[in-house]
């Protein structure tokens, strides 16, 4: 199938699934790395703490918070370059 009929397939809302070999697909930027972090134990111990109040994981509040953090950081500094440029 042409690119232009699956696009139009899709635009007219019909099912396009089936017309996609997904078994190759992958997310951008969204590949998996390990690594590994040394924490203190009272840092684990208050990590496990919070995990169990919610009900997840470790590893899954460490992602969560680490991402939070790191779009912060990256709202901030859009707000601070936003700043410089208005000062010109």
């Amino acid at each position: 199938m042409k690119a232009k009929s699956l696009d139009k397939k899709f635009d007219e809302g019909k099912e396009i699934s089936k017309n996609l070999d997904l078994s190759q697909a992958r997310r951008p930027l969204q590949e998996q790395k390990r690594v590994n972090v040394d924490f203190p134990k009272w840092m684990i111990d208050s990590l496990d703490k919070e995990a169990s109040r919610l009900g997840v994981t470790r590893q899954s509040i460490i992602k969560v918070w680490l991402s939070e953090r790191l779009q912060q950081g990256t709202s901030n500094k859009a707000l601070h370059d936003d700043a410089q440029k208005a000062r010109g």
